[in-house]
């Protein structure tokens, strides 16, 4: 059972335990690796949030939301979009309610900033995390992205 869990920002104090947090192997390659969510962090300041998520004091995954993001890429502002950029749950901690206790964790970040759906992608096929997401409430748009089923959960 999980108790303490929070979400503690990435900082100089913990960036070295939030690169060490590492996915099954066999899931590398549907999800990328904590230091690649970390440049696009600083790539994207004004849209990324990128957070360690612990159990106490032990780290057992790292998410990664965006916020008010034009997801058009039209400059129009027409579809404007938060949710779910990347989520890490570490290899000897999954299937103990971390992943959900992420997404619940930027859905309410999201209502708090006044939002009203999570939007999240991820990879299709059997091995992927299709089925978590649909269990979660996640419901597929249509759309595709990079290749990637997008999805989205409404927070009202």
């Amino acid at each position: 059972m999980t108790t303490g869990l929070r979400l503690e920002k990435i900082t100089a104090a913990n960036i070295d335990t939030a690169l060490g947090v590492r996915v099954r192997q066999d899931q590398e390659h549907r999800v990328a690796p904590v230091v690649k969510s970390l440049a696009e962090a600083y790539a994207h300041p004004e849209t990324a949030w990128p957070r360690l998520i612990l159990d106490g004091d032990r780290a057992v995954g790292f998410l990664m939301a965006f916020f008010d993001i034009d997801w058009a890429g039209d400059g129009a502002g027409s579809d404007i979009r938060s949710g779910l950029w990347r989520l890490n749950i570490a290899a000897g901690e999954q299937g103990r309610g971390y992943g959900r206790f992420a997404v619940e964790s930027v859905a309410a970040e999201i209502r708090r900033r006044g939002g009203a759906r999570l939007t999240t992608t991820w990879h299709p096929g059997d091995d992927g995390p299709e089925a978590f997401y649909l269990r979660l409430g996640f419901r597929p748009t249509g759309e595709e992205s990079g290749g990637q089923t997008v999805g989205e959960l409404g927070l009202a």
